[in-house]
């Protein structure tokens, strides 16, 4: 199941214990990336274009809870 992503109007909050500010985000992405190697076969990505990405889970970090985040709005957001 995917999480919601936040907008400009929302954010995450964990439900048990309030957080607003820490988690783990687990994320799957397909990306095409333009990479640079110098001369001593160092990488360096130059330009990187998502194709599509979706977040799998959001894990509390101050209270460990998983499926326990919502999506609420963002105090002051424009809706």
């Amino acid at each position: 199941m995917t999480v919601p992503k936040p907008t400009d109007g929302t954010r995450w909050r964990c439900t048990l214990c309030g957080n607003l500010t820490r988690f783990d985000v687990t994320r799957s992405s397909k990306v095409v990336e333009y990479v640079h190697l110098d001369l001593a076969g160092e990488p360096r990505i130059e330009e990187q274009e998502v194709l599509s990405e979706s977040i799998e889970s959001v894990r509390c970090r101050w209270c460990d809870a998983a499926d326990q985040v919502e999506l609420v709005e963002r105090p002051g957001a424009q809706v």
